[in-house]
C-alpha cells in the first residue's frame, strides 16, 4: 500500500522512468542504456520504498490506555523538560529519529479528541540535533485522552525533509494507532507526556508506529479520583475564621 501524500511524487517518477526506459532502449550503446534504465528502476523503486504504507494494528489491550509510537525510528532521547504550548508543566519527551530508510506514516500516539494544532515554519536543521523541535518547521498536536491526561506530539522536518503533512485539526476525535500524516525523508517525532504517564521504552531502542507500546496513560476513573481527593484535601492547620 502506498501513503496518499506519495501518489504525486510517484506519478511523476514513474513518467520520468517511462520517459528514460523509451530513451535508453533508442540508445545502440550500452554504455548509455545500462546507466540510464539502472536510473528509471532505481528511482522508481526507491520512491515506492519511501512511500510504502503497512497495515499497523496497535495491541488489542493497548487500545484504551496505551501510549503508541507514532513514528518508525530509533529512540534518540528521553528527557525531562517544561512545556508551555499545550500540557503547561513538566513533561517526559521522547524522540524518534526517522531515517530514509523507515517507514515514515505517522500514527496517532493515542485516543482522544484533539484540542491544540499549530503549523511552524522554521529552520532545517539535523533531525537530531537537540534544539530541532524547537527551531525547525513542525507541526505541534495535542491531544487530550478521555483520563484528562494531555498528550503533546510534533512532527519534525529536518536537513533533507522539506514538506510536512497532516490531516488532523482541533475538535477531531482520534484513535490510537490512526493514520494522521507524514514527514518526507529523513524527520523526528517527539511525543511530550505529563510526568505521571509510565514510559516502557529506553534510549537506543527501535519502534514501530502503530504497534510498539511506548507507555501507559491512567484510566480515567483513577485520574477522576486523583483530583477529587486533590480537591477535598484542606490544611489541618488552617486559622480559623474570626
Amino acid at each position: 500500500m502506498i501513503a496518499r501524500e506519495g501518489y504525486v511524487i510517484v506519478a511523476i517518477v514513474t513518467g520520468l522512468a517511462v520517459l528514460l526506459t523509451i530513451g535508453a532502449w533508442q540508445l545502440d550503446a550500452w554504455l548509455w542504456r545500462g546507466p540510464l534504465l539502472a536510473l528509471a528502476v532505481g528511482g522508481l523503486a526507491f520512491t515506492l520504498f519511501f512511500f510504502r504504507d503497512p497495515e499497523r494494528t496497535p495491541p488489542s489491550d493497548a487500545e484504551q490506555n496505551g501510549l503508541i509510537a507514532p513514528a518508525d525510528g530509533r529512540v534518540v532521547e528521553i528527557v525531562d523538560e517544561e512545556d508551555d504550548l499545550y500540557i503547561n508543566g513538566p513533561v517526559q519527551r521522547v524522540s524518534i529519529f526517522l531515517s530514509p530508510l523507515d517507514v515514515h506514516v505517522n500514527r496517532i500516539p493515542a485516543r482522544g479528541v484533539i484540542e491544540y494544532e499549530r503549523y511552524r515554519p522554521g529552520d532545517y536543521l539535523v533531525a537530531w540535533h537537540p534544539k530541532a523541535s524547537e527551531k525547525n518547521e513542525r507541526s505541534e498536536l495535542g491531544l487530550r485522552h478521555p483520563s484528562g491526561t494531555k498528550v503533546l506530539f510534533k512532527q519534525i522536518a529536518g536537513a533533507v525533509a522539506r514538506r510536512i503533512e497532516y490531516h488532523v485539526g482541533e475538535g477531531d476525535t482520534v484513535a490510537a494507532g490512526q493514520r494522521f500524516g507524514i514527514v518526507k525523508f529523513g524527520s523526528r517525532m517527539d511525543v511530550l507526556v505529563p510526568p505521571h504517564v509510565d514510559l516502557t521504552l529506553e534510549k537506543g531502542e527501535h519502534v514501530r508506529a502503530g504497534e510498539t507500546v511506548i507507555g501507559w496513560l491512567p484510566d480515567a476513573d483513577t485520574t477522576d479520583e486523583a483530583h477529587a481527593e486533590a480537591s477535598a484535601t484542606t490544611p489541618s492547620d488552617a486559622p480559623a475564621t474570626p
